[in-house]
């Protein structure tokens, strides 16, 4: 059976203008150990020699001794010599001592223009250069999917079209259904009072099919979507899920990018469609009761309205949304950060800069299809 090693002890012992202080036993921080106040109080000293004296064992606590002892000796303006000591207590007691860094002070009043305007500046720029860099990939990965040496997978597509198509119809049809019904209804309100109750159908018409059928089921899915593609890729990247398939030999953009904005790109006209059947159906229930106008009108001038070229000007911009919110998703999870926050971050940035690309992609094709005489 071991012997119980003596506790923490420290003798003080005055020689003319210093103060001698002994310290042995076994310093542990589970263990009582003395003050450093009590051995100096009332004292007045020039000098401070603390000497190891028989020390069996030493942790932090003796690191804190040290530092308390320091530190009064700072204030006394005394000199502080160690004699024996472990160079380890007084290398933790030295870390111990040092203040931790103030956090630098918030600036007042309004920030610098010019350093506001550089800042936008270089994110605007580092964001075109990530797209830029994600459109190339991808266009080499086509290259290299017609050439048959892609590693695209046709189930995944098929897969990710059922999640971005058959799995979003309800809530696609519901907001096309609701966004007719208002349309139609504002629409009737001015009309009435001129007695054009029937176009009506002219406005919603033109309205869902080149406009509103793509435009909200792009918004959908860029809520939907767009979130779930940045948050897959981001937790693959931050469970190294990606680095492994590039250490196979894989290209992520050929196996986890290519399938889902392909996906997108052949469902999104389809949505589109049935955003628009939706559309019309909503207004025409609106004609149909308050305005008393039969269906058979409405479908009648609606169908005298739309033309090919509104129908294709619609499918074009969904085919175009579609690559725009896999291109944002898509993005966002492969250059986020490796941590949850980073999950997080990618999914709100995605579903913020994909409907922010899809307006302005939609303001361009107007000034273009406008041009066109479409």
């Amino acid at each position: 059976m071991s012997e119980n090693k003596p506790q923490a002890r420290a003798e003080a012992v005055r020689e003319g203008d210093t103060l001698v202080v002994h310290v042995g036993g076994e310093w542990k921080i589970t263990n009582p150990r003395p003050a450093w106040t009590s051995l100096v109080e009332g004292e007045t000293v020039k000098r401070i020699r603390l000497i190891a004296d028989q020390l069996d064992g030493w942790d932090s606590s003796l690191a804190l001794f040290i530092r308390e002892a320091r530190a009064w000796s700072e204030a006394q303006g005394a000199a502080f010599v160690l004699e024996g000591l472990p160079a380890g207590a007084e290398r933790l007691a030295q870390l111990l001592a040092q203040k931790p860094a103030k956090p630098p002070a918030q600036p007042h009043g309004l920030p610098d223009l010019f350093a506001v305007v550089g800042q936008a500046t270089f994110k605007l720029w580092v964001e075109v250069k990530d797209i830029a860099w994600l459109v190339g990939e991808c266009a080499f990965s086509g290259g290299r999917f017609f050439r048959g040496r892609a590693q695209f997978r046709w189930s995944d597509c098929v897969v990710e079209m059922q999640q971005c198509g058959a799995m979003v119809l309800p809530i696609v049809g519901l907001i096309s259904f609701l966004v007719g019904i208002i349309m139609a209804y504002q629409g009737a309100v001015q009309l009435r009072q001129f007695g054009a109750d029937v176009y009506v159908a002219d406005l919603v018409g033109l309205s869902v099919v080149r406009e509103m059928g793509p435009m909200m089921a792009a918004i959908v899915l860029a809520g939907r979507t767009g979130a779930a593609f940045a948050a897959t890729l981001a937790t693959m990247k931050a469970n190294e899920e990606i680095d492994a398939l590039e250490t196979l030999g894989v290209s992520p953009i050929d196996f986890l990018v290519m399938p889902r904005m392909t996906a997108l790109f052949l469902m999104m006209p389809l949505l589109a469609i049935y955003s628009n059947f939706l559309g019309i159906l909503g207004g025409m229930l609106i004609s149909w009761t308050i305005l008393d106008i039969p269906t058979s009108l409405y479908w009648t001038e609606t169908k005298s309205i739309i033309d090919l070229s509104d129908l294709s000007t619609g499918l074009i911009k969904a085919a175009t949304f579609g690559v725009i919110i896999g291109l944002s998703g898509c993005l966002r999870g492969l250059k986020s950060d490796r941590s949850a926050a980073g999950v997080g971050q990618a999914a709100t940035s995605a579903v913020v800069s994909g409907i922010l690309l899809i307006i302005v992609s939609d303001a361009i094709y107007a000034v273009i299809f406008n041009s066109l005489g479409w």
